[in-house]
């Protein structure tokens, strides 16, 4: 059964300067148990939220599978981690999520590309490896509510 494995609503942008040089430090409680969606602005309390460079991919998500093993939300800096959703063959798509708070719908507008930061924040090649696999992003259609746990999905063509 397809699940959302963590949610990320981090206030910061912690990927500035070099990738040598590293990440700023990660806030505390930017791995969330639920997070909150509004129509073509986003996740409330999220660093891209309302940002109009940004309302077309406001919401970023990836799949487990893509990931090494112990690699989280909080490296890749993608919003919604899911498992059981093959996420990087849905641009085009509409994909809806429904967490038991009722549908929230997404607009799958391009892939998520991985960057250099990914070689700093998983380990050397990892950019390279994440190429084609570096999630979604999206923008909301509706309103709503994402829990982590599991998730029913259906996706629109």
């Amino acid at each position: 059964m397809p699940q959302i494995v963590q949610l990320l609503a981090s206030p910061v942008h912690r990927y500035v300067g070099r990738p040598a040089d590293g990440p700023t430090p990660a806030p505390p409680g930017e791995l969330v148990a639920e997070i909150h969606v509004r129509a073509g602005l986003g996740i409330v309390g999220d660093r891209y939220f309302g940002k109009p460079a940004h309302r077309e991919a406001s919401v970023t998500v990836i799949a487990q599978e893509s990931l090494p093993p112990d690699v989280d939300l909080v490296q890749v800096r993608r919003n919604v981690l899911t498992t059981g959703i093959a996420v990087d063959e849905l641009v085009g798509s509409v994909l809806i999520l429904d967490s038991g708070q009722g549908p929230v719908s997404l607009r799958v507008r391009r892939p998520a590309n991985p960057c250099a930061w990914m070689d700093a924040t998983i380990g050397p090649g990892a950019w390279r490896a994440l190429r084609g696999r570096g999630g979604i992003r999206c923008s909301p259609l509706n309103d709503g509510t994402l829990r982590v746990g599991p998730v029913e999905v259906r996706i629109v063509s």
